[in-house]
């Protein structure tokens, strides 16, 4: 599994991008190890989405 940064430093469109790539991968089959990778994806998405609406603010 990659590494997913604790502080967001990508754009929620890039890691949006990743979380596609992971559920094509997988057939939409996530196994343990990639649903903690999934998990770590979205909450890495949400800070970035917060983050974006922040600066736009």
């Amino acid at each position: 599994m990659p590494p997913v940064p604790s502080c967001s430093v990508r754009s929620a469109d890039e890691v949006n991008e990743q979380i596609r790539g992971l559920w094509l991968r997988t057939g939409g089959r996530l196994s343990a190890e990639q649903r903690t990778e999934y998990e770590l994806l979205v909450r890495e998405w949400a800070a970035a989405v917060h983050a974006e609406m922040d600066e736009s603010a």
